[in-house]
């Protein structure tokens, strides 16, 4: 069994009310038990360490030196974003080799497919729950994504 297939069993364990979940391939056999909390014996909250504030050096200015560059300040993405709707294996494409659902640029209507979430060996069709133009592809194919992740934006 593959690690994304792993991670996947193992995250939907984790999401869900199941304690133990067992499998068995031709590649062999996984066994997943959600453990509980552990028990805390004894608790010793630890010692606090007060450290003095120390005045930070004034720089010293010259004329000939030129002023620091600007922060780099990152946009957050503008548009509808599409969020995964469940945990499992991203894919661009129906089957290895075939054409993408969508690429970059393309223009879609709400309820076109524009990807596949797999997740426990079932391939979920993930429609656009908006029309637009897909601006962003955020993951990539057969990466593992989490219920929430963004998958897209459409502008």
């Amino acid at each position: 069994m593959d690690l994304r297939k792993l991670k996947t069993l193992i995250d939907l364990v984790s999401d869900s009310n199941v304690s133990e979940l067992e499998i068995t391939e031709a590649e062999g056999k996984v066994r997943i038990v959600k453990g509980g909390m552990p028990m805390v014996q004894g608790y010793a909250p630890a010692p606090q360490v007060m450290v003095a504030p120390v005045a930070a050096p004034q720089p010293v200015a010259d004329a000939g030196v030129a002023a620091a560059p600007a922060p780099v300040v990152v946009e957050a993405p503008t548009g509808h974003t599409v969020k995964s709707p469940m945990v499992g294996t991203f894919y661009r494409c129906a089957s290895p080799g075939s054409r993408s659902f969508v690429e970059i640029g393309d223009v879609v209507k709400e309820g076109d497919t524009i990807c596949i979430i797999e997740a426990m060996k079932i391939l979920n069709e993930i429609e656009a729950d908006k029309s637009g133009t897909i601006s962003r592809i955020l993951c990539e194919n057969g990466q593992a994504v989490e219920y929430g992740q963004p998958l897209f934006i459409i502008e």
